[in-house]
């Protein structure tokens, strides 16, 4: 006990004296910020003759290929209507690539030939989850995907040939199939059904056999399959069954008995594995603590990433790309004052070659380095997060905005936010809390979320700012606000059950009615109803808990102003009711700033970055008025 408030004072010692080394910064331009970088989505053809990229061309994402022996850049698309949302490299040098209309409710895909750049249209559906599942190197032509074509609440498994565009279902979902999963030929052998709440492993040793459950577990217990080992009947997977924090651990299929584990952490939840699935090795695991880590697998991969943070020092590195003799890899790198780089790497003479800077504009020297931090909740549960403070003051005293994270079951991590740099660059502390429920502290830390988005949840946020009032770091007066979905709804709760703790709220595509939440789930969650009702509540048995916390019914708790900015075709909102909640704040004199934009949340790229300058636009003022008492 006495280590950890040592460790609680060191942090508040550290946060006070670093933020006085650095010089104040003039204001950045918005846009320096919130505009996208030139180019985006790096890959490398599987011969190793081509790089591609989405670039901007009159304004939309568009397909351009560079190659590699003489540097030449071809635009491989014109696309002037919608921007390309998506792409992917087959093994026969093809270019798939995704326009996901969402305001035609409408998905198309087309194929590229890299040679020619002759074009040809693969398929053209209403709006559907699509996901590649499998390329095979030794039947180029056919790739594996799974789509909600057919049922919108179901994924089957298609087979497409990309040449000549042929069709063919694969396996119809029975109904209750959530994932699937392909060996290193693409065939399925495993898949994921849920029952809402508990989860089933299926197995089959071919085409020709039928399924058959291997693992059952409620959904608390993850076993998510990684790739098939190699030997015949084998699977890696990350798995926390009969541990708190997920491992890395290798599954009999046969009779789903875990045979070993190859690596777990005592401190975090294992969150990802980089696996060659040419020649079937694990490479790497990777988690978050309070920065990101590594643990190597392969000798060969860990003396890549030595020899890149060797020549780029104090970046996370990132391997998102290769080529298929694993000779050329595509880097990209970053930090928490650096949006990050994207270099191309050459295993023969370890040549770095920069592709693009993400954003070139903004000098990282000017940004903000963002701490981790802890404190003890109320309930003495220890409770970690961010605080990037602003260059040039002292940490004492300052204005604060409090951002809780959009999703109840993810987590804030360490590195770049567009976001949090800007409200630091404009004089704010901000302030990011990992509640109870947030992922990589491992299951009991998950779990303790549950039935608690109006509970313990709001209460460690709640914990958070009183701690840094205490340590003097936040001015009480200036304390602010702000969320995206559920984290809107977070700083609605924080405003109408805190009375005086916050100045003002910032909402966007907030959620206001958590009856509306779980009877609006889209077709495709359907299965995982009885999921949600456990983590959030069910609108029948805890109706008198719903009615408590959404905002729609305690608009006479919130007395301070509020900027709420909306899409009104919101797919997950319910305009009529939202404007309802607009009208009675304001016949309670309640100052709402209510934006609403005329197009849709996860629209056209084009469209997003005009709302994205527009929203940050409107928080700035907003802040500037309610913190900071501008006028």
């Amino acid at each position: 006990m006495l280590n950890h408030f040592k460790k609680l004072f060191c942090v508040a010692v550290i946060i006070a004296v670093c933020s006085c080394n650095n010089k104040k910064v003039p204001p950045i331009p918005i846009g320096d910020f919130f505009n996208p970088p030139d180019k985006s989505v790096f890959h490398i053809s599987p011969d190793g003759k081509y790089i591609s990229y989405l670039k901007r061309f009159k304004g939309k994402q568009n397909i351009y290929i560079k190659t590699l022996a003489d540097g030449t850049e071809r635009m491989a698309t014109s696309f002037l209507d919608y921007s390309v949302r998506d792409y992917f490299w087959t093994y026969n040098n093809q270019i798939i690539l995704i326009k996901n209309i969402f305001e035609l409710n409408q998905f198309q895909m087309f194929a590229i030939n890299a040679a020619t750049l002759q074009k040809s249209t693969l398929l053209t559906t209403g709006k559907v989850n699509f996901r590649l599942l499998n390329r095979n190197p030794n039947n180029p032509d056919v790739i594996t995907i799974s789509m909600n074509k057919r049922d919108s609440s179901a994924i089957d498994v298609y087979r497409m040939n990309t040449k000549t565009g042929e069709l063919k279902m694969y396996i119809k979902n029975p109904g209750n199939i959530t994932e699937w999963f392909p060996d290193a030929d693409g065939k399925i052998r495993l898949a994921k059904a849920s029952d809402g709440v508990n989860e089933t492993i299926l197995f089959r040793e071919n085409d020709d056999s039928k399924f058959r459950s291997i693992i059952v577990n409620n959904f608390k217990n993850m076993v998510e399959p990684v790739a098939f080992t190699g030997a015949k009947n084998y699977f890696y997977a990350l798995s926390n069954v009969n541990r708190d924090k997920t491992a890395l651990v290798e599954i009999n299929a046969e009779n789903g008995k875990e045979e070993k584990v190859i690596y777990e952490n005592a401190n975090a939840d294992i969150e990802d594995v980089s696996y060659s699935k040419r020649k079937h090795r694990l490479e790497m695991v990777s988690w978050a603590e309070a920065k990101p880590q590594k643990h190597f697998l392969n000798d060969g991969v860990k003396a890549i990433y030595d020899d890149v943070s060797q020549q780029l020092p104090d970046n996370e590195i990132r391997i998102i790309d290769r080529d298929s003799s694993e000779s050329h890899f595509l880097i990209s790198t970053y930090n928490d004052r650096n949006a990050g780089l994207f270099y191309l790497y050459s295993v023969a003479d370890k040549k770095l070659v920069k592709l693009n800077d993400r954003d070139p504009r903004i000098n990282p020297a000017d940004l903000c380095e963002m701490k981790p931090i802890s404190f003890k909740a109320s309930d003495g549960t220890l409770i970690n997060g961010y605080l990037t403070l602003p260059a040039g003051r002292r940490a004492e005293n300052l204005p604060i905005v409090v951002i809780p994270h959009a999703d109840p079951w993810r987590r804030n991590t360490w590195g770049y936010s567009a976001e949090v740099q800007f409200l630091a660059n404009r004089g704010y502390g901000v302030f990011q809390v990992n509640y109870r429920g947030s992922t990589g502290y491992g299951k009991k830390f998950y779990s303790a979320g549950f039935k608690q988005v109006g509970g313990k949840m709001q209460q460690d946020i709640t914990d958070g700012v009183k701690w840094l009032i205490a340590k003097k770091i936040a001015n009480p007066k200036q304390i602010g606000i702000f969320g995206t979905a559920f984290g809107g709804f977070s700083a609605l709760y924080g405003v109408s059950f805190n009375p005086g703790l916050y100045s003002c709220a910032a909402v966007q595509y907030g959620l206001i009615n958590f009856f509306t939440f779980v009877k609006d789930v889209p077709p495709y969650l359907k299965p995982y109803l009885s999921m949600i009702y456990e983590k959030v509540g069910n609108p029948e048995t805890d109706a008198d808990m719903f009615r408590a916390i959404s905002p729609v019914f305690n608009t006479d708790k919130i007395k301070v102003p509020l900027l709420i900015y909306q899409s009104a075709r919101d797919p997950h909102a319910n305009m009529s009711e939202l404007n309802q909640f607009v009208r009675e704040l304001k016949k309670r004199k309640v100052s709402v700033n209510y934006i609403l934009v005329n197009n849709t949340r996860n629209g056209d790229h084009s469209q997003r970055e005009r709302n994205r300058l527009q929203m940050y636009t409107e928080l700035e003022k907003f802040l500037e008025i309610n913190l900071l008492g501008k006028k």
